[in-house]
């Protein structure tokens, strides 16, 4: 078998894996609809937008065997950056939490020992969505089980340090796409 055929196998092997595990693990949330229009209370109310700026109720299921803790991201692959832009990072939250409520900020909400980092917004916490105008971004909410207690990171971390991260620990994640435009 030459390398390429063997790599390939491996890779292949790898992906079917993960996303038959990815397949059973589940993110909902009752202020979220796949696809549909984000709420205003999940716009921001910065940046000439006027919403709640209240981070979504979310909970999930069906976590893979392993899962040690998980990380939960809001992101917005459409934001004029070239990078995209991490609206919010919540991690370290326990295995034992299946569920998140409506409106975390810096001072409540958070499940013990989580950590909410700054960011792209540069401060910890829920950031709501504020496209420019004229201008419809999606807005991605995931869930990753995590075969790790801890990232080992702050709140200081960048979206990008604690997307790394995740990504080296990841077991299986599920993802929420909703849209919103002004």
């Amino acid at each position: 078998m030459s390398r390429l055929t063997l790599s390939t196998s491996i890779i292949a092997l790898t992906l079917f894996s993960g996303a038959a595990q990815a397949g059973d693990f589940a993110l909902s949330s009752p202020d979220l609809a796949e696809g549909g229009k984000l709420r205003d209370a999940q716009v921001a109310n910065t940046f000439g937008c006027a919403g709640g700026n209240v981070s979504p109720a979310l909970s999930w299921s069906n976590a893979p065997e392993g899962t040690k803790s998980f990380v939960v991201s809001l992101y917005d692959p459409d934001a004029p950056t070239g990078s995209g832009f991490w609206h919010w990072v919540l991690f370290d939250i326990p295995a034992s939490v299946t569920s998140l409520p409506a409106g975390i900020t810096p001072e409540a909400g958070a499940p013990g020992g989580a950590i909410q980092s700054r960011a792209d917004a540069g401060y910890a916490g829920f950031l709501g969505a504020c496209p420019p105008e004229g201008r419809t971004h999606r807005y991605v909410f995931t869930v990753t089980a995590l075969d790790t207690d801890t990232l080992g990171l702050d709140s200081a971390a960048s979206g990008a340090m604690i997307g790394f991260m995740t990504q080296a620990h990841a077991l299986a994640a599920s993802s929420l796409t909703v849209s919103y435009g002004r």
